[in-house]
């Protein structure tokens, strides 16, 4: 598959080495070109043809005039005071803007990244959705998300999570050639063990990537632990029941060998109860999840609250009595725009 710009432009970071080696051989160009485009594209993640100085003139000139080349532009920079975390809204090419969030940890430097413009899934408790889906991230428009952080910061992404704006499995194909691009060993040759891919459960799609056997981490948005107060945080529960999620869960770990997690947004009065706790803990339990807890982000349309710390903290200690492996997730960037939505949001309401 190939991808093209608004203009009809092929998209040539989008396309695999392979398909890169046909599209040069085309222009007659002799086969070690592709390498050297390939390396300046996703090795040294140059910004625009004309740096890439081992290229001849006349070849450059023939890519700018058959190939878009995505580079995106950021138009805001929030960094937090607490911990150092860096919130980047980005231009596209089109004028959609998305967000990605570059986190220091002590394992390394951990990269969030947004796989569509908006998203219809419709969450409750999430600013991305507010604004519907517009569309499809391209697989250059992932990548580069994490080229120009990289270039930005000047250090080095060990970690790469797709967990910001969008749903990444309602853009399966273009998620697919992202997860292949980042591994590369031709590119930036992230193990496919430091990625984490989340989903709200579309569970055709589950099905669809445990076939792929990919050794990433699949992080399945749980929320709730019954089909009913499921449905009152997230539409999609409405399509696909818990029983038929856990059995997407119990297929993935055998075709993969890889666990899943199970991300749970803890909302106060909502989903924080002894009773949502032992529910969670009898779902978890049998596939041998890692729960991993998050105090959700408020967000102003919405009357959610974040719940206290102490009933967090029971919750966890309920869970680890029942023999959960359980984390609660550091709070990351809680003085800027961090959750998922609220930087672009914002931008878009001010425009």
């Amino acid at each position: 598959m190939k991808w093209e710009n608004q203009d009809g432009k092929t998209d040539i970071k989008s396309l695999t080495f392979a398909q890169l080696q046909e599209e040069l051989a085309a222009l007659g160009e002799k086969p070690f070109r592709a390498q050297q485009l390939y390396q300046w594209m996703h090795e040294k993640m140059v910004r625009d043809y004309d740096d890439m100085s081992n290229l001849p003139r006349k070849l450059r000139e023939d890519l700018q005039g058959h190939f878009s080349y995505t580079s995106l532009r950021p138009v805001e920079v929030q960094e937090s005071r607490l911990d150092g975390t860096k919130k980047f809204l980005f231009a596209l090419e089109d004028g959609n803007v998305v967000e990605s969030v570059w986190m220091r940890y002590r394992h390394g430097n951990s990269v969030c990244i947004s796989s569509q413009v908006g998203c219809r899934m419709g969450c409750r408790f999430c600013a991305s959705t507010l604004g519907g889906l517009v569309r499809g991230l391209r697989p250059s428009e992932m990548l580069d998300q994490i080229y120009a952080i990289s270039l930005l910061t000047g250090e080095r992404v060990s970690n790469v999570v797709v967990m910001g704006t969008g749903e990444p499995l309602d853009n399966y194909d273009g998620l697919l050639r992202f997860l292949g691009m980042l591994t590369d060993e031709k590119g930036l040759h992230i193990s496919a063990r430091n990625v984490t891919v989340s989903t709200c459960g579309l569970v055709p799609e589950m099905r669809r990537l445990a076939q792929e056997k990919l050794q990433i981490t699949l992080a399945l948005s749980l929320h709730a632990a019954t089909n009913e107060k499921r449905r009152e945080l997230m539409p999609i529960a409405n399509r696909y029941t818990i029983q038929e999620l856990t059995e997407a869960c119990r297929y993935y770990f055998e075709q993969t060998g890889r666990r899943i997690t199970f991300e749970y947004s803890l909302v106060g009065g909502v989903n924080d109860g002894r009773e949502d706790a032992r529910r969670l803990a009898a779902l978890a339990a049998p596939l041998r999840c890692h729960v991993n807890l998050i105090p959700v982000n408020p967000i102003k349309e919405r009357d959610y609250v974040q719940s206290e710390t102490g009933r967090i903290q029971a919750f966890k200690n309920l869970l680890e009595k029942n023999g959960i492996n359980v984390t609660i997730r550091r709070e990351m960037g809680r003085d800027i725009d961090g959750a998922c939505g609220q930087l672009r949001r914002s931008y878009m309401q001010e425009g």
